[in-house]
């Protein structure tokens, strides 16, 4: 009697985990997608900050430029006005 609950188990229920494993990798995909979608959705926000601190960088890199440009002319204009005073 136990042989034959054993073979019918093997038998009939055999499908049924088959079934129910399938179902839960077929879930896990789903989630799995769910995640890459999150994933990418986040990619694309880091992408626009990365270009807004690129812009930023630019911007402070030209500002540096034009302070130091202004400073040298500064220190000219220094020197010279006091070659000419003397």
């Amino acid at each position: 009697m136990t042989m034959k609950m054993r073979d019918r188990w093997t038998d009939e229920r055999l499908d049924d985990l088959n079934g129910k494993v399938d179902d839960g990798f077929r879930r896990m995909d789903e989630r799995f997608h769910q995640v890459d979608e999150r994933f990418h959705q986040v990619d694309e926000r880091f992408n626009h900050i990365d270009s807004r601190l690129d812009g930023m960088q630019r911007t402070m890199v030209q500002g540096f430029v034009a302070m130091s440009a202004a400073m040298v002319t500064g220190f000219v204009a220094t020197i010279t006005l006091i070659a000419t005073q003397l």
